[in-house]
């Protein structure tokens, strides 16, 4: 008499095939992911050319996303106990520095450089992480990281010299702006690994987004009449509509989706299109210019991230 068959078995064809399913689609998830966020910088500098400034896009971009971030904290929450007000206030402050100022300051940013130079300037922030956790914490690099980091901030120096030639000082000041940002952003992920294992990814997201929704319309309120969103011209109705689903909520669920099927290294890895993409789009949609220093700095940047990806 054959041994009974076990009830695991009959279904490791169905996991294997869903396994092989998530996969498959993990790396499309990453790429789209990554290229609906880069979008973001394409969609202010259009903005910008209908006369509205940091503040108002910022705050029209959050107030469409706000809905849905508020949605995605309280499914991720619904069937677990209420945040304490310790993990509250963690979230809130996780989402003022990686979400709120991070957000802002490269706002400002995109007024004085062009899409693609902002876009590379971000791009390096899992290198920003590393020097952050090598200053604060002594957590040692090892020589890929640091071949990695001299590369791509090579590439960065390379675009950002001839943007400097051709803009002056006001290059120099977006720059620094957009580098700010990086900075926020990357002590928003240094300090944010015990939060998410306590609280969760997705609810974090949602908690943290939510906060910084409110503190954008709240600085909105206080720095600009309420009056002048009358005035606002047309085109920035359907410009924040697609700023704050296509290259804000639906960007953090694509990728979020791809870290769970591929991992957050292969996720990286393949986010690597980004850049790409705000360049293309910059040169077709903004009339930005595509040079050999620009791809030279580009390729540079890809391969650092790509090194740095690929450490251990």
């Amino acid at each position: 008499m054959s041994a009974p068959t076990k009830p695991t078995d009959r279904h490791q064809p169905v996991l294997a095939a869903d396994e092989a399913l998530g996969l498959s689609t993990g790396p499309w998830l990453a790429m789209l992911g990554a290229v609906a966020f880069s979008g973001k910088a394409i969609i202010v500098k259009l903005a910008y050319q209908h006369g509205a400034d940091a503040v108002t896009v910022i705050m029209l971009r959050m107030a469409v996303a706000l809905p849905f971030f508020l949605l995605m904290a309280w499914w991720a929450g619904r069937h677990l106990p209420a945040l304490g007000w310790r993990d509250r206030a963690i979230a809130a402050a996780l989402g003022f520095t990686g979400y709120y100022l991070s957000s802002y300051l490269d706002f400002l940013g995109l007024q004085y450089v062009t899409a693609s130079l902002e876009r590379l300037i971000l791009y390096l922030t899992p290198a920003v992480v590393l020097l952050l956790s090598w200053a604060l914490y002594g957590r040692r690099a090892s020589a890929r990281q640091w071949v990695s980091m001299a590369v791509g901030y090579g590439g960065l120096l390379l675009v950002f010299g001839h943007e400097l030639q051709l803009g002056g000082a006001r290059v120099a000041l977006g720059a620094g702006l957009v580098l700010a940002s990086t900075l926020s952003y990357a002590a928003y992920l240094l300090y944010s690994g015990e939060a998410v294992k306590r609280i969760g990814s997705l609810r974090l997201t949602g908690w943290a987004s939510s906060v910084a929704s409110l503190l954008c319309l709240a600085q909105f309120a206080l720095l600009r009449p309420i009056s002048g969103l009358a005035q606002l011209a047309p085109p920035l109705a359907w410009l924040s509509l697609i700023n704050g689903t296509v290259c804000t909520v639906l960007p953090v669920w694509l990728v979020m989706r791809a870290i769970e099927r591929i991992g957050p290294g292969r996720a990286a890895q393949y986010g690597m299109v980004g850049p790409v993409s705000t360049i293309l789009l910059g040169v077709l949609i903004l009339g930005e210019p595509f040079t050999a220093w620009v791809a030279a700095g580009s390729a540079c940047v890809l391969l650092g991230v790509m090194l740095l990806g690929r450490d251990r």
